[in-house]
């Protein structure tokens, strides 16, 4: 028997290691299959859909609106004039509404323009008060916007108010001028001959003439025509006159020229002629005042007319000790502030036609006196001649006319 002899390196046994490797990765596929296979069967043997994902759409925020609503003053603004037209405005759309209110909730009268996009108030504000504008618009993009905005009035320091002479509804005469008297000083002159409107019908020309800070004058260059409709305005309320003065009030007159009723006075001759409209209706004698009280020479107006007044000479400075006089006398018409009349001097018709004996006044008889008094009014003329005294002063009741025309124009500020 031959004996079999056992290679150590066989390569059977070389076979069966290899075998055995593949056996092995074999069953852990197998168990793997086997796994997957009870984990799909207990799933009812489908493969599960995957999970859906929640989805976060991005919603774009809408573009601002397109209209905008400004105003003017604008928001927050202070020291606004009470007389300058509040503005809203909008742009790129109609206005809808509009409201503007004072402190008190008191809304302010005003009205949209024909356009849509404009509204201005129609009255005006008051001083030193804050207003409140409520506005709401819809703009092309039809978007609706609304807006809130307030400003603040002026405060004054203090204010005017301006006197007016003539009156509303007065008929005067010729010579009468326009005269605008405040109850505080003017420091910006201009600015009130801006705020003073002066019309006349027929045209004439005039200009103003500062007699003080708080008096000025307006005439003509030459005496009125009679029968001229004269319209002062003074548009005072809400004006900025310097130094913290602000206007008070409006004031209107209309008044009329009435006849042309011109006397005149002639010292030397001690007769006084009266014309109406250019035609003399009447001359007397008269008496004008003593050398040492001579009348004044010039352009006298007529400012006011009493039936009895007390003459006193004490108010313009000459005292009773030294020739001064107190005496009641009848028709008197006053042409200066210095104490010059035209009045009934019954003591004196003695003299009157040849000599002057007064203290400054023009005597007449007492009828002479009640015609002229029945006939003259305010405004017209007393020209007085050869008095041997002085002019008349500018200033000096109206001695208006004493000025110049070319210093007149200058306006005296």
């Amino acid at each position: 028997m031959v004996p079999v002899r056992v290679s150590r390196s066989c390569p059977a046994a070389e076979g069966r290691d290899t075998a055995s490797g593949l056996f092995r990765r074999g069953v852990a596929i197998t168990v793997l299959l086997v796994v997957s296979t009870l984990v799909a069967a207990c799933t009812g043997g489908h493969t599960s859909a995957p999970s859906p994902v929640s989805r976060h759409v991005a919603t774009r925020p809408l573009p601002p609106p397109v209209a905008t609503i400004t105003s003017d003053p604008p928001d927050y603004a202070v020291g606004v004039s009470p007389v300058t037209p509040v503005t809203v405005t909008v742009a790129k759309g109609n206005l809808r509404q509009v409201s503007l209110t004072n402190p008190q909730g008191v809304p302010v009268r005003g009205q949209p323009e024909p356009d849509g996009t404009t509204w201005k108030t129609t009255e005006p504000l008051g001083y030193g008060k804050t207003y409140t504008i409520n506005a709401s618009a819809l703009g092309d993009d039809n978007q609706l916007v609304n807006k809130t905005l307030t400003f603040t009035t002026v405060e004054p320091r203090t204010l005017t108010y301006p006197s007016i002479n003539p009156l509303n509804g007065e008929t005067v005469g010729v010579g009468q001028p326009i005269s605008v008297h405040f109850d505080e000083p003017i420091a910006d002159k201009q600015a009130v001959e801006n705020a003073i409107t002066v019309a006349t019908s027929p045209h004439v020309e005039g200009a103003f003439y500062w007699f003080s800070s708080r008096e000025v004058h307006w005439r003509p260059r030459q005496f009125w025509k009679p029968g001229t409709h004269v319209t002062v305005d003074i548009h005072d309320y809400g004006k900025d006159f310097g130094n913290g003065v602000y206007g008070q009030a409006d004031r209107t007159s209309h008044f009329t020229i009435g006849d042309a009723f011109i006397a005149r006075a002639d010292g030397a001759t001690h007769q006084m002629t009266v014309e109406i409209n250019g035609r003399i209706v009447r001359t007397m004698p008269i008496s004008m005042g003593r050398p040492n009280f001579a009348s004044a020479n010039g352009v006298h107006v007529v400012t006011e007319r009493d039936t009895t007044k007390v003459m006193d000479s004490t108010t313009f400075g000459l005292a009773l000790d030294a020739g001064g006089y107190i005496a009641k006398v009848q028709w008197a018409t006053r042409i200066s502030n210095s104490g010059e009349f035209v009045h009934s001097a019954p003591w004196s018709v003695a003299q009157q036609g040849n000599s002057n004996v007064s203290h400054g006044c023009i005597n007449l008889s007492p009828d002479n006196a009640k015609w002229f008094f029945d006939n003259v009014k305010k405004g017209d003329i007393v020209i007085n001649v050869n008095t041997g005294g002085p002019d008349l002063k500018s200033w000096d009741g109206f001695g208006d006319w004493q000025v110049p025309w070319g210093q007149w124009v200058s306006g005296n500020r």
